[in-house]
């Protein structure tokens, strides 16, 4: 039996597997964060270890378990200011993936990586707090990932993941730290997804409920566990992963260069995997609820569908936090275009749905212009679970969503390779070919997709004023 762990921005996820993809037991517990105020987004990171110690409680008896793999969110940062102390972490708040204070620094950074490096990820988010908070910078022992820091905690073993080939420019090598005079010793040592981080210490197997010594593995970040628990193989097979954002993954035999997408290994070698990220989808969805009043998820979802195709001409871009792909422009807004007097609530709601799948068509646009083809979209996390935005997203793209048997493909990813990891499995795509179940098929309805291409146009068009 495996656990398999993956820390979301908004809840943390686990789940019991037997080795044939079966889910045996599942917890959420949801996270706080910290918004404060423009481009700080910050969270209390000890309550991931609460949450774990929370959901290990709920799934049920743990003693069977043989490895725990892990992955997360990112590019989150985690100063660390200790050891780990019976299961906890001396540290400071982690940067979130929106975190954009350290706008200042990414030229600097990109010009000695030799690539455009976004604020949101490590290095730049380091060197703001080396310059602009020192008296923190000289407390930290290391610099961690997400899931590196719950891995640390459960096995005193201090390591940085690698996720593949191709993401030099996101990450750091000796020469790297010279030049931008960080200190070496801050930054632990990389292993890649599939390595052991460790085996579980005493204290904590005795504190949670584990038997001694079970590996724990790192499932790498939260992409890459969740492309391989999506079931996507080969070239021309593509991911939708939602969430709190929302990440477009594409199969593909070759590595692709192009400025506005990122292309890096897949986990099936010798694919590699092209991307674009969405940085606002599920956390717009969550904001409308909290401007509008409206309860909930679900809620949202039944008002929405009570509008038509095209939500009365409304027009939502979707750049509550700047946004990534395709734009790479952290200064650039929402906005909702065509309200009248005539626009109510479900028009609005509606509006959002849709434009966050403009917002995906916009990325596959970009990833079919490098001469590669989507044949379809494989979509994953909690937004896949309903059925209208589903078809939605078939009407606005073209493509055939498949909706996966299981949503948190992340944690059946983990599962994956935790499998093939115990030597359950030869390959990835073995495992994944056994244990990866699709439930629902939703293709185009021909009859909204030429109006909702105009649509689209015009989504292109406000979104590039």
């Amino acid at each position: 039996m495996l656990l398999t762990v993956d820390i979301g921005t908004s809840s943390l996820k686990s789940a019991l597997w037997d080795y044939e993809g079966n889910r045996l037991s599942f917890a959420s517990v949801p996270l706080a964060v910290d918004l404060n105020d423009g481009n700080k987004h910050e969270t209390d990171c000890t309550q991931w270890l609460r949450s774990f110690e929370s959901s290990c409680a709920k799934l049920g008896e743990l003693r069977s378990v043989e490895a725990i793999v892990i992955s997360g969110n990112g590019p989150t940062l985690v100063p660390v200011t200790g050891e780990p102390s019976g299961f906890s972490v001396p540290s400071m708040n982690a940067r979130l993936w929106l975190d954009r204070r350290a706008q200042g620094f990414q030229q600097q950074v990109s010009n000695i990586t030799g690539g455009f490096v976004d604020s949101s990820f490590f290095l730049p988010k380091i060197l703001f707090i080396k310059n602009e908070e020192n008296d923190f910078y000289r407390k930290v022992k290391y610099f961690l990932g997400c899931p590196e820091y719950l891995a640390f905690a459960l096995t005193g073993q201090a390591c940085s993941v690698f996720p593949s080939k191709g993401f030099d420019r996101w990450f750091w090598n000796d020469d790297v730290l010279e030049k931008l005079k960080l200190d070496k010793e801050k930054f632990p040592p990389f292993i890649k997804p599939g390595d052991q981080f460790g085996t579980i210490t005493s204290s904590a197997s005795d504190h949670l409920g584990f038997k001694k010594n079970i590996p724990v593995v790192s499932g790498g970040p939260d992409f890459f566990a969740a492309i391989t628990g999506a079931g996507v193989t080969q070239p021309s097979q593509a991911v939708d992963r939602t969430g709190s954002s929302e990440g477009i993954n594409l199969c593909t035999e070759y590595c692709i260069k192009n400025d506005k997408l990122m292309s890096y290994g897949h986990p099936v070698k010798p694919y590699w995997n092209l991307s674009g990220t969405i940085n606002t989808t599920g956390r717009a969805v969550q904001w409308a609820c909290d401007l509008l009043g409206i309860s909930g998820v679900q809620e949202f979802y039944f008002i929405a569908e009570k509008s038509k195709p095209g939500s009365g001409g409304l027009v939502f871009l979707p750049y509550l936090a700047g946004e990534r792909a395709p734009l790479w422009n952290p200064d650039i807004r929402a906005s909702v275009h065509g309200l009248s007097l005539s626009s109510d609530k479900c028009d609005l709601a509606n509006s959002i749905l849709e434009g966050i799948a403009f917002a995906v068509m916009d990325v596959i646009s970009v990833m079919e212009e490098t001469g590669e083809t989507v044949s379809s979209l494989r979509v994953t996390g909690g937004m896949a679970k309903n059925q209208y935005f589903n078809q939605i997203k078939a009407d606005i793209t073209g493509k055939e969503i498949l909706e996966g048997f299981y949503k948190e493909t992340e944690l059946l990813g983990l599962a994956i390779i935790g499998s093939c990891f115990l030597g359950k499995y030869s390959s990835y795509k073995e495992a994944a070919d056994k244990m990866v179940r699709i439930k629902r098929h939703f293709l185009p309805n021909l009859k909204n997709s030429d109006f909702y291409n105009e649509l689209f146009s015009e989504y292109v068009k406000k979104r590039s004023v």
